[in-house]
């Protein structure tokens, strides 16, 4: 059964038309996306009814998770872009091989990570940016945070894993229930339970426990999956360097997104805790935009990837193309929506006439922007899963780092908190019109390789019919 299973899913890769194939891909990779990011909202709209401080402490450790996940990225897609080209030459157990690497690499650099986090969260809150007011909440959250994230970095490997297997329904089954459940434990346990904003992260690390015993039951139990078995964890110096290589683009953009938040949150300082709190709050609904393009995009990268393996370039042209179009037009209606409403986005979360006049302004600068993310997002998963790293690692680079960093040291010097609120935008810009020329390099690489193939065919062809003449 499971070997039936697969070989329709390699055919489905291979054959199916893309504007029918991505989109059903896509479609629960956008809810585990959306639900994510809506969960993270919750978490940031339920904890901003404790005050000021204690919704800017949300924002200051956010930088933490987002290095976290970034080191569960790299880990996670590095395998999976693995799998996706081993499972298009049709080498089944060195794919198994990597789930292995993957979920158990994960699950043993998490508990790590949470030791050393728990056993230094007071200190670690002041590196983040916390001021002193906000340092308690933080260092509260981080602590009980911390005790999911072994977890949390197991399912985003088995999440990636899955996606890159052609199995997004799955993964989508595992992270959708943990943040559908995280939403009614924050307010339970905020309010309920009276834990303020340890209940906050409380009810993350409950809900990132359930995801992993959801996500590792359908990798042991589903037909279409392969299995997480030890006996396939079989370390190896050249296995972690593919998962290195393929993985890196994924730990640049999510790690220069930690550091991002970081010098963020420094600059943000000297307008006191409403600006790190704005700020917060603007990057939360700008992520909630930008999920579903990457939910979209993760439905492109199997295809891709399977194609890339299979050596079909022109197939992995045109899904990139038709998911660089819808995913422009679905960011400038969204984009459309949030700019006309900034104010009363802002208004969800806090009521602070201050938190509310950063807030606005910088949203509505977002949302200008925030189409040209579809330029920069794409163009990162297409570098990365047909395997150009160092181009994939300069564009996931752009948008919160190379471009952003230099902008926020700048900027806010010069414009004050308007260099602030306009410093994302900038960015986007800079970093949409870079991503384009790499985009367009690599396209004609794979051009180039087309047109080889084709010729060497024709000459195969010419050579066979002059062998029947004679």
């Amino acid at each position: 059964m499971r070997e039936i299973s697969q070989e329709a899913r390699y055919r489905q890769m291979m054959e199916e038309p893309v504007h029918t194939l991505i989109p059903r891909l896509a479609v629960p990779s956008i809810i585990s996306m959306l639900v994510t990011a809506i969960y993270n909202m919750a978490d940031t709209y339920f904890v901003s009814q404790l005050g000021t401080s204690p919704s800017a402490a949300v924002g200051v450790v956010f930088s933490l998770m987002a290095g976290i996940q970034a080191v569960a990225f790299m880990i996670g897609m590095g395998c999976g872009n693995e799998i996706s080209r081993l499972l298009g030459q049709k080498e089944r157990e060195e794919a198994e091989r990597y789930v292995a690497t993957g979920f158990f690499t994960e699950l043993i650099a998490g508990t790590l990570i949470a030791i050393a986090g728990i056993l230094f969260s007071e200190k670690l809150v002041y590196l983040l940016g916390s001021t002193a007011t906000i340092a308690p909440y933080a260092a509260s959250y981080t602590r009980y945070v911390l005790i999911g994230i072994p977890f949390f970095m197991a399912s985003l490997g088995m999440n990636n894993m899955l996606r890159f297997q052609g199995n997004s329904f799955y993964s989508m089954i595992g992270i959708a229930t943990g943040g559908i459940l995280n939403m009614f434990l924050d307010p339970l346990l905020i309010y309920g339970f009276h834990m303020g904003i340890a209940g906050a992260a409380v009810a993350t690390s409950v809900s990132q426990m359930i995801s992993f015993c959801i996500l590792v039951w359908q990798c042991n139990c589903m037909p279409a999956c392969l299995s997480i078995r030890l006996r396939r964890f079989q370390p190896a110096l050249s296995r972690y360097a593919n998962i290195f290589r393929f993985g890196l683009p994924s730990l640049a953009r999510q790690g220069i997104a930690s550091v991002a938040v970081i010098v963020t949150n420094f600059a943000a300082q000297p307008y006191g805790d409403a600006a790190i709190a704005a700020i917060a709050i603007v990057s939360r609904v700008a992520m909630f935009m930008n999920s579903a393009i990457i939910g979209f995009g993760q439905g492109f990268q199997p295809v891709c990837g399977f194609n890339y393996g299979a050596g079909n370039f022109k197939r992995v042209e045109q899904a990139y193309n038709f998911s660089l179009r819808v995913c422009f037009c679905a960011l400038l209606f969204m984009g459309a929506i949030v700019f006309c409403n900034a104010e009363r986005v802002i208004v969800l979360f806090r009521k602070d006439p201050d938190v509310i006049a950063v807030g606005t302004l910088a949203l509505q600068l977002q949302s200008l922007s925030i189409p040209l993310a579809a330029q920069i997002t794409m163009a990162n998963m297409f570098s990365q899963t047909t395997g150009y790293n160092f181009r994939a690692t300069v564009v996931a680079l752009l948008r919160q780092g190379i471009c952003l960093i230099p902008v926020l040291l700048v900027l806010p010097r010069v414009l004050g908190v308007r260099g602030i609120q306009a410093a994302q935008p900038l960015s986007d810009v800079f970093s949409a019109v870079i991503a384009f020329f790499i985009t367009r390099s690599i396209l004609r690489e794979m051009r180039r390789k087309t047109a080889e193939q084709e010729k060497a065919e024709s000459n195969s062809g010419k050579m066979l019919a002059q062998a029947e003449e004679v």
